[in-house]
């Protein structure tokens, strides 16, 4: 791991933002870190506001878009609410047909299935719509590059109305209207919205055709936050509002499906954290396992006895995909080791029997391993699809986009993507990929990167920071969590490794005569030869809380050690 030491703030700055916040170095430092340098940002931030959310209709074709569903609306057309697979997808048809439902019955929902059709708009789903007698298909998360497939449905009288936040190509489909920040010619401010968030755009739009304000949509955050959660889009302006207020709902008064989920939770209070880790892969497992709309049932569900029922199911599918994922993760580390391909700039690997539900996952966990590059393929009808993930610094989608020419079809976003190719292009795409990477990536981002905030004393670290750091949260991209460093520090002698083989390591640390604090390290069970004897070390770590028998400590959570 290479630790990178953020840039300390001015002085001045700093002693200027502590007087009007009246915090402490730490504190004020760390907001102008993230570029919160004055009283009214420092507010925006720790206070998120209704009011930080921008009117939608400075969205490109929001107005088109309005009209035409007004129109649907008043002519009693029937409408499909189409949209991906994955958490983002799902979330999004449910509150977008959610909503539409209280303004109109004839409403139904479609989910592509990953293994018939794959990602985004589909030509069965369009023709599911003209069988079925809809004129309206609002796509939610996907449809941006779907220009063929907006043709296709124009000729069969089929209106198309797209909300997505994936990069669009050199043309736009034509369709009534294209939601997209992303848009170059889009002036809305905030570009970094995911699929549900563009949705809930919309559908505030609609709303205040109706004279409602956003307050009145409040019911819908729950299904952006875990969007916002489980998509890694930035947590920072809109995004941070829409998450902030969406946890209130998930903690206060979730929707039935959300609370059949998380009932099994023993937890008072659940963080961003818990929704990527808790309900995403729930929600995910879905469409991975069995079929998309199974997570589309338990979200719109409005009875909890029901949900509660669907939630089980859910529940087995999670259990199914980690089976899953486990298994060929273990084969995929095989395959890398028996052709001795981890030296190389990339991890590229493939076997055709691979669930292609958890190839994503697998690339994961392959990144954390190697970290490098990553591709997991395996066959999907006559071609090879893949997921690709890529480390921190590194656009894996402009790298794909370089090794078009083998490459069937692609999409997704700087550090995830997919993209179906001929088996007969595997070997030469794999090649060309691998030089692409060698080509264009700084070395250093190969090894694992910690930036630290700042370096501290254990002194500095009281319950009076710990209440002010966890209103920081929500915390992701944009916002991590803090990551502090202490130097010169040495275990009071009672350190060991714990877990499953001794893969965690724990022990009390102390820099002075009074200061201890315990500390848990995940998975650096092979650093206790570093504390051992009092040595002094250095820790990047966070500040966390233990709860434990109904006390609450706190506690360094490591991210590593070094002698």
């Amino acid at each position: 791991m290479r630790w990178t030491l953020k840039p300390k703030p001015e002085a001045l700055k700093v002693e200027v933002l502590k007087k009007a916040l009246q915090v402490d170095d730490i504190v004020a430092t760390l907001l102008l870190q993230r570029g919160l340098d004055t009283y009214e940002t420092a507010k925006t931030f720790f206070r998120p506001s209704f009011e930080d959310l921008h009117d939608p209709f400075l969205m490109k074709d929001m107005d088109s878009a309005v009209t035409r569903i007004e129109k649907a609306i008043k002519d009693g057309e029937n409408i499909l609410v189409y949209g991906d697979y994955d958490v983002d997808g799902t979330t999004s048809v449910a509150l977008m047909s959610s909503y539409l439902k209280t303004r109109i019955d004839s409403v139904a929902t479609y989910i592509p299935d990953r293994y018939d059709e794959g990602y985004g708009v589909s030509y069965k789903g369009i023709d599911f719509a003209d069988d079925n007698g809809f004129s309206l298909i609002i796509a939610l998360d996907c449809g941006v590059k779907a220009i063929d497939k907006v043709a296709y449905a124009k000729e069969k009288g089929i209106d198309f109305i797209i909300c997505d936040h994936h990069r669009p190509g050199d043309q736009l489909p034509d369709a009534i209207a294209v939601l997209d920040p992303k848009r170059e010619d889009c002036e809305y401010p905030f570009k970094e919205l995911c699929g549900c968030g563009v949705g809930f755009k919309l559908i505030t739009a609609l709303a205040s055709n109706q004279g409602q304000t956003v307050q009145d949509l409040v019911e819908y955050l729950d299904l952006v936050a875990t969007a916002i959660g489980a998509d890694i889009v930035p947590i920072v302006e809109e995004n941070r509002a829409l998450a902030y207020f969406g946890l209130q709902v998930i903690n206060t008064k979730p929707r039935p499906g959300m609370k059949a989920i998380i009932a099994e939770v023993k937890k008072d209070e659940l963080t961003i954290t818990d929704v990527v880790f808790i309900i995403a892969p729930r929600i995910n497992a879905a469409g991975r396992m069995k079929h998309g709309n199974h997570a589309v049932t338990l979200l719109t569900e409005t009875d909890f006895n029901l949900a509660a029922e669907y939630a089980v199911d859910i529940d087995q599918f999670n259990t199914d995909r980690r089976e899953t994922d486990k298994r060929i993760t273990a084969e995929a580390l095989i395959q890398i080791e028996e052709n001795n391909e981890q030296e190389g700039f990339t991890t590229v690997v493939y076997k055709e029997d691979w669930h292609k539900g958890v190839i994503g996952i697998v690339a994961s966990r392959l990144t954390e391993t190697y970290y490098r590059p990553t591709l997991v393929f395996t066959k999907s009808g006559d071609k090879l699809a893949a997921s690709a993930r890529s480390v921190k610094g590194f656009d894996v989608y402009n790298a794909l986009e370089a090794c078009s020419e083998y490459i069937e079809q692609f999409g997704g976003h700087k550090y995830a993507a997919g993209l179906t190719l001929l088996p007969e292009n595997y070997e030469a795409f794999k090649a060309k990929f691998e030089s692409v990477v060698k080509e264009t990536i700084d070395p250093k981002l190969l090894i694992p990167e910690i930036k630290v905030d700042l370096e501290i004393e254990l002194s500095q670290i009281n319950d009076k920071l710990m209440r002010i750091l966890k209103q920081f949260a929500p915390f992701g991209p944009g916002n991590m969590s803090p990551t502090f460093m202490s130097q010169n520090i040495k275990d009071t002698g009672y350190g060991k490794c714990v877990g499953e083989d001794d893969k965690h390591i724990r022990f009390t640390a102390t820099q002075s005569f009074n200061d201890k604090i315990v500390c848990i390290g995940f998975g650096l069970g092979d650093k206790l030869d570093i504390i051992k004897n009092k040595r002094p070390f250095s820790a990047a770590y966070s500040i966390d809380e233990n709860h434990w028998n109904g006390n609450i400590s706190l506690q360094l959570k490591l991210k590593d050690i070094k002698e």
